[in-house]
């Protein structure tokens, strides 16, 4: 006897952030229409930090974005989107829950490993365990994947599909899966985006510790200055090529993200008649290009290929002029309200 199909009529949208894309496409899928990043903006996805006591695959983590799951959850706590989040220790039974959604035709975004996804190219494969997919349908005991990084709808068999939800390793997913359970046309998005600016700014200007937000950027500048005295060469080389990996590779990273907040901040300008925040928008796209520069300069000391002008302390001092730079833009941001 065949195994049931169920197939969900969602459609699939690339994104540049896994969490962004898979956001904006479940609120779709229910009617609530917003681009990457309006979701980026509203889900206050703007974050740094570094920590050194925590490793992903033996060297230090920095992240560029907050705590997986928190887009998601602050862009349907700001719209008023109910929603529900599951996480399992029984494999039987997560796939049960999920099948269970299928069939009543509720589209399922799950938390997964990336090194084991059959249809990524090895190249990306890296141990990376906050990756988002949306389920939305099985078929031959396939599933169907809308994965926000890919142009196309892809297929997992049910065993493939089980390992990346119980990938081993930093922040294992334990089949986390969620999904809105209930909306309402009735938000307020003024108020959303707000809510959305004010913390970020919060986020990247007032947590007490030093490795959080601007003051973890200095605090990685200051460090690196003294990588290779305090690390080696080698080693040093491995900590420039983790902050270019978490930088580039990983979703959007640095640059990347600087860019689509700066999208949104233009968004955002029309939709509160603040035209200030285009100038804002115009600053955030600078330090954009300034994260960029620093990658370029990082990458070539990883790969040995640095020029004269290229050193550890050169990459430092970017990311020390970046920390400068958005320290103020947040400051400035930091005064927005209603009109």
């Amino acid at each position: 006897m065949s195994e049931p199909s169920y197939h969900i009529d969602f459609l699939h949208h690339q994104a540049a952030h896994c969490e962004n894309g898979a956001t904006a496409n479940l609120l779709r899928y229910y009617g609530i229409s917003l681009s990457e990043p309006m979701i980026f903006g509203i889900g206050s996805g703007l974050f740094f930090s570094y920590l050194p006591f925590m490793k992903l695959n033996g060297l230090p983590v920095v992240s560029f974005r907050p705590w997986p799951g928190q887009i998601f959850n602050r862009v349907t706590h700001r719209l008023g989107i109910k929603i529900q989040r599951d996480k399992f220790k029984d494999q039987d039974e997560s796939m049960a829950a999920l099948d269970r959604n299928l069939q009543q035709h509720i589209p399922t975004g799950c938390l997964v490993g990336v090194y084991h996804l059959s249809y990524f190219p090895p190249a990306y494969r890296f141990h990376f365990n906050a990756h988002n997919i949306v389920i939305i349908g099985k078929e031959n005991g396939e599933y169907l994947v809308s994965d926000p990084v890919m142009p196309n709808i892809e297929r997992l068999t049910a065993q493939n599909l089980v390992r990346v939800r119980f990938a081993k390793g930093t922040y294992p997913p334990k089949g986390r899966m969620y999904y809105i359970t209930e909306t309402s046309s009735a938000f307020d998005l003024k108020k959303a985006i707000v809510k959305g600016i004010q913390q970020t700014c919060k986020d990247m200007l007032t947590i007490p510790f030093p490795i959080f937000g601007v003051k973890g950027i200095r605090y990685i500048a200051n460090r690196m200055r003294k990588w290779p005295k305090n690390l080696g060469e080698k080693k040093a080389s491995l900590y420039m090529g983790q902050v270019v990996r978490m930088l580039e590779e990983i979703g959007t990273g640095g640059a990347g993200f600087r860019f689509i907040y700066a999208a949104f901040l233009q968004e955002a300008a029309h939709e509160l008649n603040q035209p200030w925040l285009n100038d804002m928008s115009k600053e955030m796209t600078a330090v954009g290009d300034r994260w960029r520069e620093f990658a370029l300069i990082a990458g070539r000391i990883f790969k040995n290929r640095a020029g004269q002008d290229e050193s550890y302390k050169a990459a430092a001092d970017v990311l020390s002029d970046i920390a400068e730079r958005e320290e103020k833009i947040y400051r400035k941001l930091r005064q927005i309200k209603l009109a």
